[in-house]
């Protein structure tokens, strides 16, 4: 009896930790093999390290989620039942995932960001937070999907195409910008949102601040390049694009532009590109003059441009 009791225990053991390790413990005779498949024909050049599947059940309760460590996909065990899916590659470093457990409220949102340094807040934005601009991601979803006990050869296939908006800058005309320190040049656009529900792919209503990196060619231009979950879109708050740069003397100088319209009336809303003509870079103090300048002082101007 003891040697039974004894067995009995390892096997009951055995069952606790096979259902701790796979998140997910249901009955195996209700469940069968599903082929899932990503295919990239919307996106040939897309190869992210790992994919995420979640199928959210038509009865509701807890979603389920399945890893992939490859971009192609791969067979899973799922319960029988009808679903609806949603995916993504899940080897972002700047998009964490929130709400996963209703389709309809899936959200992905942007971690905390940062500015090179300390900068004057543009006027009204005190309640924006600072987020990093987003990775690359792509997804796809379904709406409906079913999986049989008793039916081999099931596939699902899912599409994944770029799911975050690609913007650049291109400021012609700039002035001095050999005056700039070590090419420290950077900018940040306002009025953006943190977040996008990923199967309505609807920006959310969260406003943020989105600091990125700009390059000087040391001559006239200064261009940007960076993605965006685009603007919340029930919201009449105006998008700016602010420019700072550091002089080789130590004044800082930032410089705003109101880029609403040419981010809300581009032809395409997934390709946004600011073209802006002039940047008033002053040229720096000769110190030789015996006058030494404020450094820890930003000289700020607001500047009108025409669409």
């Amino acid at each position: 009896m003891k040697k039974l009791s004894f067995l009995y225990f390892g096997i009951l053991v055995c069952l606790l930790a096979s259902c701790e390790h796979k998140e997910l413990c249901y009955d195996h005779s209700l469940a069968a093999e599903l082929r899932v498949v990503f295919d990239w024909k919307y996106a040939p050049d897309a190869r992210p390290a790992s994919m995420r599947l979640y199928l959210f059940p038509e009865t509701g309760g807890k979603s389920l989620l399945y890893e992939f460590g490859n971009h192609t996909g791969g067979k899973i065990t799922v319960p029988a039942g009808r679903y609806r899916a949603l995916c993504m590659n899940s080897d972002t470093e700047f998009i964490l995932f929130r709400n996963t457990g209703r389709y309809e409220n899936f959200e992905v949102y942007l971690t905390n960001g940062s500015f090179p340094r300390a900068v004057p807040r543009f006027e009204n934005t005190g309640k924006q937070s600072v987020r990093s601009t987003p990775d690359k991601l792509w997804s796809d979803h379904t709406e409906f999907m079913e999986v049989f006990v008793d039916l081999k050869g099931q596939t699902l296939t899912l599409y994944p195409k770029i799911a975050v908006r690609h913007y650049t800058v291109k400021i012609r005309n700039a002035e001095n910008l050999e005056s700039l320190a070590s090419g420290e040049i950077f900018g940040s656009l306002t009025g953006m949102s943190g977040g996008l529900i990923l199967g309505a792919d609807r920006p959310t209503e969260e406003m943020s601040i989105l600091p990125f990196d700009m390059k000087s060619d040391g001559e006239s231009t200064v261009t940007a390049d960076f993605y965006t979950f685009g603007y919340p879109q029930a919201s009449e708050t105006t998008q700016n694009l602010v420019v700072y740069a550091v002089l080789g003397d130590g004044k800082k100088y930032s410089f705003t532009y109101d880029v609403t319209s040419k981010i809300h009336e581009a032809r395409d809303p997934m390709n946004v590109h600011i073209d802006i003509d002039g940047l008033p870079i002053p040229k720096p103090i000769d110190r030789e003059g015996g006058f030494t300048p404020d450094v820890d002082e930003w000289g700020v101007l607001e500047i009108e441009i025409t669409m």
